[in-house]
């Protein structure tokens, strides 16, 4: 039984005609004859009686007309649905991000494309880099944005934007001063970072590396899971940092915490989407609002 069976059965039904039912839907006579000829075949019942030369419901064809309708009214709202959907009238946007993107650089860009279509609606989940990718690997995030770099092959990726990392220390710290950092004394400081898997830390590791300090010198005093757990470690006293500027700014303007004169290499933020998942018409759009 398909959808054009049963909108010749409620067009003859209606007007107890097939001529008439025909011209209706645009169809040729022997056309609509045969669809309902080959829904009574199939379910073994007649839909009409033949009396002359018109046609009559049966008893089985009035009560399939009424389930008739109703399947073709759901049909009907069913291509409303996706209708609105593809003209951003309604629908969801999943998105995840990793933290300093979602507190810093992402919600400008989610209340722009709010403002231009309120009828969608956002589910944004935030975590580090690991956890993001996941996300959109798994098909519960549509959309990824992050700090660092993934090795994932079904994820496509693209630079949205660039970030600068800052090396960040107590006021009256001796980095604090302006004297340059030497890679012996980045080896010996105590150091307070995000945990392994977030966008902040590879950033960093990856600038100590091209500077000549291992990673795995580092002598970590505390390690914590998010960017102003972290700046307020630091502000304690407890050790030094690198973090996005755009995280250091507040504390660097309440002189809550001073910047070292090491220049740390900027990195990218990046989107990322499944290669093998085609967005959808919100993801889209946002994507082309992103790019822009």
């Amino acid at each position: 039984m398909t959808l054009d069976q049963l909108r010749v059965f409620v067009a003859v039904a209606e007007r107890q005609h097939v001529t008439r039912a025909a011209e209706a839907l645009n169809l040729a006579q022997s056309a609509v004859s045969a669809s309902i000829a080959a829904l009574e075949q199939r379910h073994g019942i007649a839909l009409f009686h033949r009396v002359g030369r018109g046609i009559e419901l049966t008893d089985a064809g009035r009560a399939f007309l009424g389930e008739a309708r109703a399947v073709l009214a759901r049909a009907e709202a069913a291509e409303q649905a996706l209708a609105a959907i593809a003209g951003l009238d309604r629908g969801t946007l999943r998105i995840d991000a990793s933290q300093t993107i979602a507190g810093y650089w992402l919600p400008r860009r989610l209340a722009a494309f709010r403002q231009a279509h309120p009828g969608i609606g956002l589910r944004v989940g935030i975590g580090n880099t690991v956890e993001v990718a996941a996300a959109v690997l798994r098909g519960t995030a549509e959309l990824g944005f992050i700090e660092g770099e993934i090795d994932e092959p079904p994820l496509r990726s693209t630079i949205v934007a660039r970030d600068q990392l800052v090396l960040l220390v107590p006021p009256g710290h001796e980095w604090a001063e302006g004297a340059p950092v030497s890679a012996e004394a980045l080896a010996a400081a105590d150091w307070v970072l995000r945990e392994p898997g977030s966008g902040t830390r590879s950033a960093l590791e990856t600038a100590l590396t091209s500077l000549g300090v291992s990673p795995a010198r580092l002598r970590v005093a505390l390690e914590l899971p998010s960017n102003e757990a972290v700046r307020s470690a630091v502000e304690a006293g407890i050790g030094v940092t690198a973090l996005s500027a755009a995280v250091a700014a507040p504390s660097l303007e309440a002189g809550l915490l001073a910047r070292a004169a090491l220049a740390l290499p900027d990195r990218a933020f990046r989107l990322i989407t499944h290669a093998e998942r085609r967005p959808g018409p919100a993801a889209a759009r946002f994507m082309e609002m992103v790019a822009g």
